[in-house]
């Protein structure tokens, strides 16, 4: 099988912002958040296994017909035509996507990833085919079924999450590295990426109704933000991609520790997947990027959802955060806090913290 890359045009299907579900290159014997395996629901097998928890329970219209019609009978065919044998897949998985450990021929360690190409998915591809060699796991081959992304990509091994090491400083430290390496990738003319402008619009647009329709309602988990601090924080959310007159960097967009494995040398010493960060904890070997978003603009954005990532900090000081992360990867601080009163406006009422974040941040006098 020739290695090779291509994308396909985005559909309607709306991306949820947030925490990543899906860590492909995680050991067989654990999930994306380290759970085992799903030892068997009563569901729909494929190659010979229940389909992962949050798959199973998709309820989206599309997705669920392309679960029932289309994933079945492809899965079972890219294993016949690429030689490969299925394990369990990662648990509890994404809502989108198949993602598996496999062996390939003699018993090469590898992880397929069968994806529903909507919007989300569209330049993952893409993204990881520019990244190699500067920070992400070995794409071996990726190409565009139909309404269906394929990936075949090398198995991190170990494959242990940043989320499961270090101390949440350290994985600061790791993160921003990483960050660093990842923009610093050559971008060919001929890649076709989505500018951050496209996305912000998309996700500010949603937040205007979300938060429109939640106004009225009573019984809220966390603070409702005042009509003012939501105008300004989605004008922010729109303008601040427009406004970067900087060099524009391949962003990962969802860049976190449950999206970034450890990667240690084989037996011969060389590194399972090359280009990674080897930081704190990766003593004889590096972290490497997993399941980005990637859209191309403003790096400050690429801080973000590391910060979502760990609420406590999120909450307890968020400018302190921001500074923080600005000071490890270069990045202008005000600028990073004022991405960051953006998104946690736009997050209100989805990702936990964000409300009480985007209070405190405006209490600081952000703007």
């Amino acid at each position: 099988m020739t290695p090779s890359t291509s994308s396909g045009p985005p559909s309607s299907y709306p991306r949820r912002s947030g925490r990543s579900p899906v860590s492909e290159g995680r050991r067989a014997t654990r999930g994306p958040d380290g759970a085992m395996p799903d030892a068997g629901r009563g569901l729909e097998q494929i190659a010979g296994h229940p389909l992962p928890q949050r798959l199973a329970e998709a309820e989206e219209p599309a997705v669920v017909v392309w679960r029932d019609e289309v994933l079945p009978g492809l899965v079972e065919g890219l294993l016949s035509e690429w030689s490969l044998a299925a394990q369990a897949p990662f648990t509890p998985g994404g809502s989108t996507a198949w993602v598996a450990p496999v062996t390939g021929a003699g018993g090469t360690e590898l992880v397929l990833k069968v994806a529903w190409a909507h919007d989300e998915s569209r330049d993952e591809a893409a993204g990881m085919a520019v990244w190699q060699g500067w920070g992400a796991a070995r794409l071996l081959h990726a190409e565009l079924r139909g309404q269906s992304s394929l990936l075949l990509m090398e198995r991190v091994s170990p494959g242990t999450p940043l989320s499961q090491s270090l101390s949440r400083t350290a994985r600061d430290e790791v993160i921003a590295a990483l960050l660093k390496r990842l923009w610093s990738a050559p971008i060919p003319p001929s890649t076709a990426l989505r500018p951050l402008t496209r996305m912000c619009e998309w996700w500010a647009d949603e937040a205007a109704h979300r938060l429109a329709a939640a106004a009225g309602v009573t019984g809220h988990e966390e603070p409702v933000l005042p009509a003012g601090l939501v105008e300004h924080g989605l004008g922010l959310f729109r303008q601040l991609p427009r406004g970067w007159d900087g060099e524009p960097a391949l962003l990962a967009t969802d860049l976190h520790p449950d999206n970034v494995l450890l990667s240690c040398p084989d037996r011969d010493g060389a590194l399972t997947a090359a280009g990674g960060v080897g930081k704190v904890g990766a003593v004889g070997g590096s972290w490497v990027l997993i399941d980005p978003k990637p859209y191309l603009g403003d790096p400050h954005y690429d801080v973000l959802q590391h910060m979502f990532n760990d609420v406590g900090r999120l909450t307890a000081d968020p400018s302190a955060f921001a500074e923080r992360m600005a000071r490890l990867t270069g990045l202008d601080p005000r600028r990073v806090r004022r991405w960051l009163l953006a998104r946690c406006v736009q997050e209100a009422g989805v990702i936990e913290g964000a409300s009480v974040a985007a209070l405190r941040l405006a209490a600081d006098g952000i703007r």
